[in-house]
């Protein structure tokens, strides 16, 4: 086995399942070793792979995340519309010094977020899900 180089570790930072509650704000409190990750500042987003969830960046993974497209050929009208469907929701988010950042409506109604929300981290991002359509993913995945 191979050490990792810096980069692979930076990328990959985000590790484990949590569960945590919506207040009556829409706001979610972070794990706090996600949170050191974060910073003050970061975006949310459906999620990159048309799964039922939201994904929470970094704003540098954000950023090198969304410039990526850039590389792209955006004369094919497939990935023109993706890139416009996925930037077009995206939010630049604050987090308070609690730890809480305030999930948009539009987001909270797409991953069908209403209370309680399962948060796991996958590798360089942070991914939200409802609890039920958590489970269902994991049994088609398991079937």
């Amino acid at each position: 086995m191979t050490a990792m180089s810096q980069t692979q570790q930076a990328q990959a930072k985000f590790f484990g399942a949590y569960e945590h509650s919506l207040d009556v704000k829409g706001r979610l409190t972070l794990p706090a070793k996600f949170r050191s990750y974060l910073g003050e500042k970061c975006f949310v987003t459906r999620s990159q792979y048309e799964d039922p969830c939201l994904a929470v960046w970094t704003q540098e993974d954000f950023y090198a995340y969304a410039n990526s497209y850039q590389s792209q050929d955006l004369s094919d009208p497939s990935l023109r519309l993706n890139m416009r469907l996925w930037a077009s929701e995206a939010f630049d988010i604050d987090i308070d010094k609690a730890g809480r950042l305030a999930l948009p409506q539009p987001l909270r109604t797409f991953a069908d977020l209403s209370k309680e929300v399962l948060v796991h981290g996958a590798l360089g991002i942070i991914e939200l899900w409802s609890p039920d359509t958590w489970r269902s993913a994991q049994a088609r995945v398991r079937a």
